[in-house]
């Protein structure tokens, strides 16, 4: 795991030259590898507050057993949440208080396979009926979003789908999948590169990208690099986390190959460097992580933000990682909790406060499932 300290005052320094120097982010533009606050993120200065360097964890309880792969989480405006199943096509809803599973329905037209099925899930803030979801298909990754009406018959609960954006390529890894509302009403949506490592460049694919539409799928009137383009960021393998922090500044986590996972602070229009680089590098052009780890401490996929810190869910780490922020920087080295405890850790969601919901996954043809696979869990960080 590698972290860099410090990073934030030199980049307050270097601020006017960086502009004077032009920064583009365009890939073999001239100008070196840009860190996270000298890509345009505001960045809070050394004496600001921050998080403690130590935080803790700790497990409440078991929300929920028996999940099949789960993969999305979307909690309701009342509590309870809804779970997708990756190999099932199922959304199944969790009573938070009794932990029992009620199916609500199933979207038609998913094709499992791989790390391809049923994925993210999303609800707006302001219209909690309608739910989203990203799908493999037999064609492609596609959005769609439906109808919830949790007063019909259960299993029934879901209304036809409606397909809002297609054509993401599709493959049989790195089919990204996470989807969530910005502070901003925008939808965004991370995909990767299906293993064609092209794809990742190329501003005209949504594959190996950060996508953000409206919640009809078409490209916002402001805010991306280009109007007739829902591609928000690029040069990314495979996006596994999406979440916004306090002043509203978007974190992704990305799997990475053989060396390096990571997690980015996310600009528009920047460049996240692959299949050129893995991790921090002196390339020119593109957007150095915040933080990186070994592949086999990580390979991230769900995050949020509680407490003034990033929390990743880790696949092959089995952990959950804890990054402290101030302001675009970290503020202390990382932190891991839960290793080896409770396998691999999928999905990570705010319960509000300091609260947290823990999706694992040991049910996804790639753990070892024990017996109560998979769960739900209620966390309580600081």
């Amino acid at each position: 795991m590698s972290w860099r300290p410090g990073r934030t005052a030199v980049a307050v320094l270097t601020t006017a030259a960086l502009l004077a120097a032009g920064c583009s982010s365009d890939e073999g533009s001239g100008e070196r590898r840009e860190s996270p606050s000298e890509s345009g993120a505001d960045s809070t200065g050394p004496g600001a507050s921050a998080p403690p360097a130590k935080g803790s964890v700790t497990v409440e309880r078991t929300v929920a057993t028996g999940l099949k792969s789960p993969w999305g989480l979307a909690p309701l405006p009342g509590g309870d949440l809804l779970v997708s199943s990756r190999d099932t096509g199922e959304i199944l809803r969790v009573d938070v208080g009794s932990g029992e599973k009620t199916k609500i329905g199933s979207v038609p037209g998913t094709d499992p396979g791989g790390e391809g099925g049923l994925l993210g899930l999303a609800l707006r803030s302001d219209d909690a009926d309608m739910l989203y979801a990203y799908v493999t298909t037999a064609s492609d990754n596609r959005v769609v979003r439906m109808l919830y009406d949790p007063d019909k018959k259960p299993g029934n609960q879901l209304g036809a789908p409606d397909t809002i954006f297609k054509d993401i390529p599709k493959g049989t890894v790195h089919n990204g999948g996470r989807i969530a509302f910005g502070p901003d009403k925008m939808l965004y949506v991370g995909t990767g590169e299906t293993g064609d490592k092209g794809l990742a460049q190329d501003k005209d694919s949504p594959a190996g990208k950060i996508l953000r539409m409206t919640p009809d799928g078409e490209p916002p009137a402001h805010g991306n690099p280009r109007a007739d383009s829902v591609v928000y960021s690029y040069g990314h393998r495979n996006v596994q986390g999406l979440a916004w922090d306090a002043e509203n500044r978007l974190w992704a986590a990305e799997f990475g190959q053989d060396t390096w996972d990571e997690l980015n602070l996310i600009r528009p229009g920047r460049n996240y460097g692959w299949p050129r680089v893995e991790g921090e590098s002196d390339e020119r052009g593109f957007v150095d992580p915040v933080a990186q780890w070994r592949t086999d401490e990580a390979s991230p996929s769900g995050i949020a933000v509680a407490e003034g810190s990033v929390w990743m869910a880790a696949l092959r780490g089995e952990r959950l990682w804890r990054v402290p922020l101030r302001g675009t920087e970290p503020a202390a080295k990382p932190q891991d909790f839960l290793q080896g405890k409770y396998g691999r850790l999928r999905t990570v969601v705010s319960a509000g406060d300091d609260s947290l919901w823990l999706v694992t996954s040991e049910t996804d043809s790639r753990g070892t499932p024990k017996k109560g696979d998979d769960r739900v869990l209620e966390l309580t960080v600081r």
